[in-house]
């Protein structure tokens, strides 16, 4: 199949974090004419590490022609260590487990990504879809800066807060299901003598708080905090309903709610008002009926997002590949591509959803909870059982193979 595949196909993608580049290089590399759109100024230039796992996530980033590259750039993921306030082990998960096959930063991906295809496809930044008409033959696409453009078709990779996704399919409080807990994490000096590549958890019921040391710069870190939506002293809703988009109001929160710990909060909550950037949001899931409707389909967090233990990064990167695959194979049919895309990814997606709840073992809600999770995780057993169940879920799943 040539290069030319796709060539009068115009495609909007929105949302330049991982999912939405890879695809447009795909696209891209089929002739395509690829337009991304993203509300942010520019690409992000923080974000955690982000791994892979699996023979399936390792062959998606080799076909994408990226893999080289990432190797290069990982951060060999370290190990994770509880602590009590002295900074005394607790227990300690092995970097098998916090690692998988293949670590890098999230930010270091969607540059890669970003440059491979930045020559062959037009990106919006500092700019969001407010609208979207489906005409049947194309639709027609109104941005916030932009003005109204044609496409023939649209894909939501925008997040589990999805511009598209509220447009077309419905409200988010529809799809997205908060599991109690919140999220937040920014960068700082490394003024902690942490070691590269390895992290550092302090917790009190409901609320935990994280340092790990940059692997390529150890003068930096990133700090980590996790908090059960509700716990915080004196406030109702518990972050609940902070604009996502509000890092002020956002930082405030998490400054009231790690207030008076101990360990290295104080310098951690120091350092939170000069953070250029926040990284902040509910833990939740995302279920969705249908990724497709007409000319529109989602992709990545939008359509089966899981924050933190699901592999979103690396099950996006297979969604990308999948929906490119299935658009060339279709010659840009999109009823064809969008109904086997979606067939093909249902399941392979939703395995990754079944997890237990990341914040109830990051934070266990009461005393009790917590005495057990650390007694529990400081046996080898239960280690060896988390490290193979990971590493089982993510090498039964053949890639599709697409000319």
């Amino acid at each position: 199949m040539s290069t030319t595949t796709l060539r009068s196909l115009r495609v909007l993608v929105s949302g330049a974090g991982v999912a939405g580049p890879a695809l447009a290089l795909r696209l891209a590399e089929h002739g395509a004419q690829v337009t991304v759109v993203e509300v942010a100024p520019r690409l992000r230039s923080s974000g955690f590490a982000v791994d892979f796992r699996g023979p399936t996530h390792m062959a998606v980033l080799e076909r994408l022609g990226v893999l080289a590259e990432l190797r290069a750039r990982q951060t060999h993921g370290g190990a994770m260590t509880c602590v009590d306030e002295d900074d005394r082990e607790i227990f300690t998960l092995p970097a098998a487990f916090a690692g998988g096959d293949l670590e890098v930063f999230r930010r270091d991906l969607s540059r890669v990504l970003y440059d491979r295809a930045a020559d062959r496809v037009e990106y919006l930044f500092g700019d969001t879809v407010t609208g979207l008409d489906d005409t049947g033959s194309e639709v027609r696409v109104q941005f916030r800066a932009a003005g109204t453009r044609a496409f023939d078709l649209v894909v939501g990779a925008d997040g589990m807060h999805s511009a598209v996704r509220r447009l077309v399919f419905g409200p988010e409080q529809d799809f997205v299901h908060r599991l109690g807990y919140h999220i937040a994490g920014w960068e700082l000096p490394n003024t902690f003598g942490a070691a590269a590549g390895a992290s550092r958890y302090f917790t009190v019921p409901g609320r935990t708080a994280s340092i790990s040391a940059d692997p390529h710069d150890p003068s930096r870190a990133t700090a980590l905090v996790v908090f059960r939506t509700g716990d915080a002293p004196g406030d109702a809703d518990g972050g609940g309903d902070v604009d996502w988009h509000d890092q002020d109001a956002q930082k405030k929160l998490v400054a009231h709610v790690f207030a008076g710990l101990p360990w290295h909060v104080p310098a951690l909550l120091d350092a939170l008002p000069d953070a250029p950037d926040l990284y902040f949001d509910a833990i939740a899931r995302v279920s969705a009926p249908s990724w497709t409707r007409g000319r529109i389909a989602l992709l990545g967090d939008a359509a089966w997002g899981v924050t933190l233990g699901g592999m979103g990064v690396g099950t996006g990167l297979v969604g990308a590949h999948v929906l490119a695959g299935e658009l060339a194979a279709a010659r840009g049919d999109h009823r064809t591509a969008l109904a086997a895309y979606e067939q093909r990814m249902r399941a392979y997606a939703g395995r990754w959803q079944k997890g237990a709840n990341p914040g109830r073992f990051l934070a266990p809600a009461t005393g009790w909870g917590l005495a057990l999770r650390n007694r529990l995780f400081a046996t080898r057993l239960v280690q060896r059982s988390m490290v193979s169940g990971t590493k089982r879920l993510a090498t039964d799943a053949a890639l599709p193979t697409y000319p």
